[in-house]
């Protein structure tokens, strides 16, 4: 299956501006807490945030970088996104598709937050290697990602952290630190050796 395409989320949001409950859920709010808990570090020098949608999250990483990166495929959750982030000069917005587009870095921190899965494994592997070669020596990659099988979605959530967790192997480039499996999401963090 192909990776979903950018008007795949432009229709939506255009069907509901928080589609996935990111302001109001409960699974949300735990889910982001222990997605900051996860980060080795007190404070970030340069991050990117893959997949901000309208914010949410994108808000409490802020308080912990200086510089914050944050990317959608979809215009339309960052016009959200720019409003809940007016009073941060700390953080940049763009609407980039991974991996077609992919900043330089060098970041210390890149974090995939629900959408690894959009990707097909092709376009994955690309953006895998496009993330090992823009993280700093030392800097960390975390992934989470809900696990129940989703039909129109590319890949599992599970798949994701498995196929990004083979360059955690042997002398591979990243080093496994962190990994927990709460009942419907999963949490990995990687550093760059």
């Amino acid at each position: 299956m192909p990776s979903l395409p950018p008007a795949y989320f432009d229709d939506v949001y255009r069907a509901n501006d928080d589609p996935w409950s990111f302001e109001t859920s409960d699974y949300e709010r735990r889910k982001y807490a222990a997605t900051l808990a996860a980060l080795s570090k007190p404070r970030y020098q340069s991050a990117f945030e893959i997949g901000c949608s309208i914010g949410v999250l994108t808000q409490q990483l802020a308080d912990r970088c200086d510089q914050l990166l944050a990317v959608d495929a979809s215009e339309l959750p960052l016009a959200k996104a720019r409003q809940r982030l007016a009073d941060r000069p700390n953080v940049r917005l763009e609407q980039m598709a991974i991996p077609v587009d992919f900043p330089k870095g060098p970041f210390d921190l890149i974090l995939v937050s629900e959408v690894g899965y959009y990707l097909s494994l092709d376009d994955l592997t690309i953006a895998r290697q496009c993330m090992i070669d823009s993280l700093e020596t030392g800097g960390e990659l975390l992934l989470v990602h809900w696990t129940p099988f989703v039909h129109d979605y590319p890949l599992t959530g599970d798949a994701v952290h498995d196929f990004v967790g083979q360059a955690a192997e042997a002398d591979g480039p990243l080093e496994h630190r962190l990994g927990q499996r709460a009942e419907t999401y999963r949490l990995d963090l990687f550093r760059k050796r």
